[in-house]
């Protein structure tokens, strides 16, 4: 292996700059990257001097051509290369659904765009080869802050729903919150994680089914409970609407009028008398309706869609547990504030007393890591692993994870943390 090693770095280290083409054949005959593998070569690049440290960058791009929508989640380079695999995998209508905002989406972009104007202050030498990036939140613990967004209807992605989600997230150890109205019941994900899940839900106008559901997802060993407080203004979600028009399907096959209908295909429903419902969002909710909830929960209570500094404090008065700032993914109204805008008065409201989710945006690994300087305790992540999920299936949604996870883990280092606790206000200025 020794005499490997060596010829490599002969051919590196050559007169003058070494052929593309000849170097990519070089690499795939050589036995560094077969039984030894990728880090054996990175060790031959950067042993025996630095210049090559980073010539390895490289391999990170497979050889082969990729067209303009990658055909495997290897050809990814980044979350975004999912989302055109995942439009050319749905049908209109479905991606229509993941892909809408309101109005004229243009919260749903603030959420975005908001990040390039915090810039990210990197830190020089200190040791960073080894950092931990696990944390623990409301007595569980992760091995990575970025958590998995409840997304609504999963089987209209893939087949497999939230199931392959879970397994995925399973995998490196990522938290993960499922919806009412998911396709797969809280059982089957709680198996198919390996551990609990928390419970996001949405109350319905009838409080005999609300109660229901608290204490079937509690009775699965879900820590946490989550209301989500965001959707009681109603909504104009018009890419949703829009799409359809391309949409070849009767549509009217599987999606029927009325609250029964709607929830027909949702296990979280099963043997539970809807007759009486006619809201599924809880329409009318007030602290009050948040006292009461408190009471039935046995476990942690967290509001979604916080905002505002006097939301947040409200909701210390009303035995709330954690909070997640949130606008619906950018479908929840036209607000065109940014969460990760609104994350700072958030954060400041509760003074420490109680956690700080936010979800809303998130794309990159310095996305995360502007989000925990922030304040955060955790980020929640929704499109980017739908994206994944409709394109490839679970394997899909470990690609997205893995890239995220992996740019959080460069920037991590690169300011200097080496672990969650390190990354603080001071790694972050806003332009």
């Amino acid at each position: 292996m020794s005499d490997d090693r060596d010829d490599l770095r002969s051919h590196l280290a050559g007169s003058g700059a070494p052929d593309r083409r000849a170097f990519i054949q070089f690499l795939a005959s050589s036995p560094l990257l077969t039984s030894a593998g990728v880090s054996t070569l990175v060790g031959a690049l950067t042993a025996g001097g630095g210049a090559l440290a980073q010539s390895y960058d490289v391999l990170r791009a497979p050889a082969s051509k990729v067209g303009d929508v990658i055909d495997s989640p290897e050809q990814a380079l980044n979350v975004m290369d999912f989302e055109p695999a995942a439009k050319k995998a749905l049908p209109p209508a479905h991606y229509g659904y993941l892909a809408s905002g309101v109005d004229g989406d243009e919260t749903l972009r603030a959420n975005h765009e908001a990040f390039s104007k915090i810039r990210i202050r990197t830190r020089r030498l200190i040791d960073v080869r080894k950092i931990d990036t696990s944390i623990t939140i409301l007595g569980q613990t992760y091995n990575s802050p970025i958590m998995l967004a409840p997304v609504s209807s999963q089987g209209a992605f893939n087949p497999e729903a939230e199931g392959a989600v879970a397994r995925a997230a399973k995998v490196q150890g990522h938290g993960m919150i499922l919806s009412t109205v998911g396709s797969t019941s809280i059982e089957d994900v709680t198996k198919d994680r390996g551990a609990p899940v928390w419970y996001m839900l949405y109350p319905t106008d009838d409080w005999n089914v609300t109660e229901a559901l608290v204490k079937r997802a509690e009775a699965a060993g879900a820590p946490a409970i989550v209301l989500t407080v965001d959707r009681q203004g109603g909504r104009n979600t018009e890419t949703l609407f829009r799409l359809p028009r391309d949409d070849t399907r009767d549509c009217k096959m599987c999606h029927g009028g009325g609250f029964a209908n709607e929830v027909s295909r949702k296990p979280m429903f099963d043997d539970l008398d809807v007759s009486k419902v006619n809201n599924l969002y809880g329409t009318g909710m007030t602290w009050e309706f948040v006292d009461r909830l408190r009471k039935i929960v046995k476990g942690k209570l967290v509001l979604k869609g916080i905002v505002t500094h006097e939301d947040a404090k409200e909701s210390l008065n009303h035995g709330v547990d954690a909070l997640i700032v949130s606008n619906h993914g950018g479908r929840a109204e036209e607000s065109l504030e940014a969460t990760i805008d609104a994350l700072p008065e958030v954060v400041k409201a509760v003074d420490g007393k109680i956690p700080v989710l936010i979800d809303g945006g998130f794309r990159r690994g310095t996305d995360v890591l502007k989000g925990l300087a922030l304040g955060a305790s955790a980020v929640c992540i929704g499109r980017p692993y739908c994206w994944g999920l409709a394109a490839f299936g679970q394997p899909g949604v470990e690609a997205v994870l893995k890239i995220m996870q992996r740019e959080f883990e460069t920037i991590m280092r690169q300011v200097g943390a080496v672990k969650i606790s390190e990354i603080t206000s001071e790694d972050v200025t806003r332009g």
